[in-house]
């Protein structure tokens, strides 16, 4: 009888960073628990990290090269599928150019320890400007706000919440979330804690979510209009000589120009628009200049909309202008151990370097917006993609546009997906490449970090050994790549390159290495968050940039826009929102009988007026239909619905055939992204716009 061991390792399936204690016998997972000895978790984690001994024992998982055939998928050998791919993509690229292949790479890659430090050499192997990601349906407004007013896109100010005294949450759900670009594991207990210590918590949001009905105030705000919103908080605060800059007093470039800016945007000209009264908007600027620590803090609800760019730049602003930026309990700059912000000062910036071929979208952070991909594979003429390699991604079911999508991939010449599954995006590849995942792989957070609430370190030995005819992404991306280049292998490996960032970091003279974290199964604590802009600032003469001149350009769209007016809308009176759900995460973990058992939670959130006015009654099937295409979903009632507001969880869709994740299609749902339209985005960044989307509703 095998002993029973115990095995720490860091959870990867989301952005929360919570350590794990795995009691095993063997290959039998026994438990699955928080670590209390984390220094960063201290025991939390949330129902995913449970579900991973599922994804480790799926008998859905694919575990060797398949091919299509005509007889349907095969198993074929690692070094078929190899010579395969690099003979088809080398054989397009020089008929139609280098840029003929793209490269899509799904959320899961940031989670990825091996992928996040060696993709930079498969894509010099590969040779394609074409590169897009998931980046661009989440995340880019952070990065380009970075980019602009501090001079590197990956210096992203996170929430100093354990010590902050007042916290104003705009379209976010942090409890739900854990966070997102604000690692912080056991965000309600955080929450919790300002309030116990006199503070206060605000959240402004279109739905009262779980985050909310925690708070101590929410406020509802209509889709789209946070940009107005939070020019009037910025108004107030000159109006009322309410600005604070603290230390940074003599950093900031561009006071004036921005001073001037804000002026049309009263709260009394945006109450209208926005949904709220001129009085709550002014009061709650107040609130946050008066604070002894404040900061703003917002996310999916406010990037992934129309003016998704002007949202986190105005968020900077305002902690800025409150005297929280840099500052304890403000928005403040992870140290971490293995650092992403290289130095960069007088290196010019890759936005705008290339535009897309056919929407003229910027290019950013070495890729294009995901809202065009279908774009330039459907689009005939010089430069068309004509190949692709998705890796770990659902683009189907994740970008905008889904059914435009699956058009797109059926009419490439060939496909390859880097994938454990089969799924709505990889049944349309020629070979599916799979590799090892979760338990199996070695781990340590390259990205999250840098958002966390918390300096720590810590690194995660696989906890099983890989079967011999197995590959990590990373081994499969590095012998595609030597097929593709005909090199050697150089013998690199993501541990070698981590161990040398670790020498050569913050923390390198203090003895820090790959060897002193193996030797800290739990974690390294290396401290609170601390004011350390001076020495990270990437602008070339060390000012912060608050107003930059396209972002003060773009407000010309925002008034073009008619949000002002708040007009109502005949054909499609209803503005859609997502949401976020605790036991999902990405597609893949809908495959997980723990994570999706239960009632189905792919339900049209409406308000009960709302409901009346169209006579839909609680669990009816009602139809939502937008210009780009209309999907059937339950109803569910929800007086935490903003009036005209309605929304749904997005991610699901599990309902095409072809595919093979049975229990996934066992509870489908319905995708938001069939009604969803790529041509929506956010104009000044490319990042996509899934929320605010105009539909109907009626009974199906």
């Amino acid at each position: 009888m095998t002993d029973t061991q115990t095995h720490y390792r860091t959870c990867n399936i989301c952005e929360a960073m919570c350590g794990l204690e795995i009691q095993h016998r063997g290959s039998e997972i026994l438990s699955i628990k928080g670590d209390s000895n984390d220094p960063f978790s201290h025991g939390h984690i949330c129902p995913k990290a449970v579900a991973l001994q599922d994804f480790y024992n799926d008998k859905d998982r694919l575990k060797a090269p398949m091919k299509r055939t005509a007889d349907g998928w095969q198993e074929i050998s690692w070094e078929a599928a190899f010579e395969e791919i690099a003979s088809r993509f080398r054989g397009i690229q020089q008929e139609h150019g280098q840029d003929a292949v793209g490269v899509y790479l799904g959320n899961p890659n940031a989670h990825n320890f091996g992928n996040a430090i060696m993709l930079p050499r498969f894509f010099k192997a590969l040779g394609t400007n074409n590169r897009y990601s998931s980046a661009s349906a989440d995340q880019l407004p952070h990065h380009v706000a970075s980019n602009y007013m501090l001079g590197a896109g990956m210096l992203i100010p996170v929430p100093d919440i354990d010590h902050t005294d007042f916290m104003l949450i705009i379209g976010a759900n942090p409890i739900v979330s854990n966070g997102s670009l604000m690692t912080a594991p056991g965000v309600g207990k955080r929450l919790k804690a300002i309030q116990q210590r006199g503070g206060k918590v605000v959240v402004v949001d279109p739905r009262r979510t779980e985050t909310a009905r925690k708070a101590n105030q929410h406020l509802f705000i209509r889709p789209e209009t946070d940009a107005l919103f939070m020019l009037a908080m910025v108004h107030t605060l000159f109006e009322e000589q309410l600005v604070t800059l603290g230390h940074l007093e003599d950093r900031i470039d561009g006071l004036e120009q921005l001073a001037e800016a804000v002026k049309p945007y009263s709260p009394e000209t945006v109450e209208a628009a926005c949904g709220m009264t001129a009085e709550a908007i002014r009061e709650l600027a107040r609130e946050i200049a008066a604070a002894k620590s404040a900061v703003c803090y917002s996310r999916m609800g406010a990037s992934t909309q129309s003016f998704g760019g002007l949202c986190q730049w105005l968020n900077n602003v305002l902690n800025i202008l409150t005297g929280n930026f840099d500052s304890r309990g403000g928005a403040m700059f992870p140290q971490p151990a293995f650092d992403l912000v290289r130095d960069k000062k007088g290196k010019p910036s890759s936005y705008g370097r290339y535009e897309s071929r056919v929407r003229k979208l910027p290019y950013f952070n070495n890729e294009f917006p995901v809202a065009t991909l279908a774009d330039e594979i459907l689009t005939p003429g010089e430069g068309q993609i004509r190949a692709m390699i998705t890796i770990a991604g659902n683009p189907v079911l994740s970008a905008p546009g889904g059914a435009r999508l699956e058009d797109a991939f059926d009419a490439l010449d060939f496909m390859v997906s880097v994938d454990i599954y089969l799924n709505e995006t990889t049944r349309h590849a020629d070979i599916i490449l799979p590799a090892t995942t979760g338990l199996e792989v070695p781990h340590f957070d390259v990205f999250f970090n840098s958002f966390a609430v918390r300096n720590t370190a810590k690194f995660s030995e696989p906890m099983f050994e890989k079967a011999p005819n197995q590959k990590h992404d990373w081994e499969i991306l590095r012998d595609l790549a030597l097929q593709l280049t005909g090199l050697e292998d150089d013998g690199v490996t993501p541990e070698a390159m981590l161990d040398l960032g670790l020498k050569h970091g913050a923390y390198g003279k203090e003895g820090m290495s790959l060897e002193t974290l193996k030797a800290n199964p739990h974690g390294v604590d290396l401290g609170p968050l601390q004011p350390c802009l001076a020495q990270r600032i990437q602008t070339e003469d060390g000012k912060i940039r608050i107003a930059p001149e396209l972002y003060l350009k773009d407000l010309k769209r925002l008034d073009a826009s008619g949000l002002l007016q708040a007009d109502e809308n005949s054909d499609y009176p209803f503005t859609l929102i997502s949401r976020r759900l605790p036991r999902s995460h990405n597609t893949w973990t809908q495959n997980s009988h723990r994570l999706v058992k239960g009632k189905n939670p792919c339900t049209l959130q409406m308000n009960a007026s709302d409901a009346l006015k169209i006579g839909l009654e609680d669990g009816q099937l009602a139809t939502v239909t937008s210009a780009s295409g209309s999907i059937n979903l339950p109803v569910e009632i929800d007086d935490d619905m903003f009036e005209g507001v309605i929304s749904m969880p997005q991610g699901w869709g599990h309902n095409r055939t072809d595919t093979a994740m049975s229990i996934a299609e066992g509870q489908p749902g319905v995708s938001m992204n069939d009604v969803t339209d790529s041509g929506r985005i956010d104009a000044l960044t490319g990042n996509a716009a899934f929320n605010g989307t105009r539909v109907a509703v009626k009974a199906a």
